[in-house]
C-alpha cells in the first residue's frame, strides 16, 4: 500500500497544469483547441478504464476458488447477445469521439491568410534549431519571437542535406517541433514540408523542445519562443537587420572578432574560420553551426540548456562537447586569451 501510494504521489505530481511546459495550461487558440478535445476524450477513456478494470477485478475476486465451491465451474461457450452488445458499445463511443476529432483535425490544419499573419521557416538541425523570417530578411537560431495575438504560420523542415562539420556529418534525421503551451506536435521529416499555426494570447516566453529522438543530444536540442508586442517584434527585427558596429580598434571584442574570422591554434596551426561553420548576418559563412547574429541579446546557448551569461559561453568556447554530448562543434584547444576574447565578441552582438 506504501509503494502504491508513492507511485499515486507520482502521478498526481505529473498532472500539475503550472509546469513551464505544461499541455494542460494552454496559452493560444490551437492550443485551446487540442485541450477542448483532449478532456472529454479522457473522462470517456478514465470511465472506461473504470468499468473495464472493475469488471476484471470483480471476476476474479467473485469467482476465485473458495471453500465448497466447484473447482471446474461450467464453462459457456458464445453469447451471440452479449457479443453484439460489446461490440456495438464501443463502435457508438468511437463514433461519437471522432466528431470532435475529425473537426479539431481541419481546424488546426487551415492555413492563416490574410496581413496579419507572420511567415516563419524552422529548420531541425542535429541539435539546434534554425528560424527565417523569409519577409523580414531576419535569420536567426534557438529563440523564436512572434508577436501576440497573431497567426504564425510555421514552415517545418529537417535538414535533409548532411552537413559538413569539422569532424564529422550530420545525419538528416526526423525532428518534432512542439511548444506545449501553444500547440500540438508536428513531426519535421527530412524531403518534406509540414506546417503548423501558432498564436500567443499573451507576452510571456514558452518553452518548446524536439519531441521525436533524433540522435545523442536530442533531449538537449531545446527552443524559446518569446511572445512579445507588435512594436516590441518590429523593434527586435528592426535590430537583427542591422550590421553588429565594428569593435573599437585594440579591444577585447576587436581581438575576438579577428580571431572569429582567422584564427590559430595547436589544433589547427594553418589557421581555422569560425565562418566556417557560423555566421554573424545570415549571408556571410556556414550554414553548419546556429546563425550568431543578436547572440549577446539571447537568454540561452547551447540551443536552450544553459542561460547565456560569460562563464557559461566561455566553458562552451573551452569544450563544447563536454557541455553537450555530440555536439558537432569540437574543441579547438584555446588558450584562456583566446576564449576571453571571443567571448566579448560574441557577447557584443546585440
Amino acid at each position: 500500500m506504501g509503494l502504491l501510494a508513492a507511485l499515486l504521489g507520482l502521478l498526481l505530481a505529473a498532472c500539475r497544469d503550472t509546469l513551464p511546459q505544461s499541455s494542460l495550461n494552454p496559452a493560444g487558440p490551437q492550443a485551446r483547441e487540442i485541450d477542448a478535445l483532449f478532456v472529454p476524450v479522457f473522462w470517456i477513456a478514465a470511465g472506461v478504464f473504470v468499468f473495464v478494470e472493475g469488471a476484471i477485478l470483480f471476476a476474479a475476486l467473485w469467482f476465485r476458488r473458495r471453500k465448497g465451491r466447484q473447482a471446474n465451474p461450467v464453462q459457456t461457450h458464445g453469447n451471440t447477445r452479449l457479443e453484439i452488445v460489446w461490440t456495438v458499445i464501443p463502435a457508438v463511443i468511437l463514433a461519437v469521439i471522432a466528431v470532435p476529432t475529425v473537426r479539431t483535425i481541419f481546424a488546426l490544419a487551415e492555413e492563416p491568410v490574410g496581413p496579419d499573419v507572420v511567415q516563419v521557416r524552422v529548420i531541425a538541425h542535429q541539435w539546434w534549431w534554425e528560424f527565417e523570417y523569409p519577409e523580414l530578411g531576419v535569420v536567426t537560431a534557438n529563440e523564436m519571437h512572434m508577436p501576440v495575438g497573431r497567426p504564425v504560420n510555421i514552415r517545418l523542415e529537417s535538414a535533409e542535406v548532411p552537413e559538413s562539420g569539422v569532424d564529422r556529418k550530420a545525419i538528416p534525421v526526423i525532428h518534432s517541433f512542439w511548444v506545449p503551451r501553444l500547440g500540438g506536435k508536428q513531426d519535421m521529416v527530412p524531403g518534406r514540408v509540414n506546417r503548423l499555426t501558432l498564436e500567443a494570447d499573451e507576452p510571456g516566453t514558452y518553452l518548446g523542445q524536439c519531441a521525436e529522438f533524433c540522435g545523442l543530444s536530442h533531449a538537449n536540442m531545446r527552443f524559446r519562443v518569446h511572445a512579445v508586442t507588435d512594436q516590441e517584434f518590429d523593434a527586435w527585427a528592426a535590430e537583427m537587420k542591422e550590421e553588429a558596429p565594428a569593435p573599437a580598434e585594440g579591444s577585447p571584442e576587436a581581438e575576438g572578432a579577428a580571431l572569429f574570422q582567422q584564427f590559430t591554434t595547436g589544433a589547427y596551426p594553418d589557421g581555422f574560420s569560425c565562418l566556417a561553420c557560423h555566421t554573424v548576418d545570415g549571408t556571410v559563412g556556414g550554414q553548419v553551426g546556429p546563425n550568431l547574429a543578436g547572440f549577446g541579446s539571447r537568454q540561452t546557448l547551447g540551443a536552450g540548456i544553459y542561460d547565456n551569461t560569460e562563464a557559461n559561453l566561455k566553458r562552451w568556447l573551452d569544450d563544447p562537447r563536454a557541455m553537450k554530448p555530440g555536439a558537432i562543434m569540437p574543441d579547438y584547444g584555446l588558450s584562456e586569451d583566446q576564449i576571453d576574447a571571443l567571448a566579448a565578441y560574441l557577447r557584443s552582438l546585440e
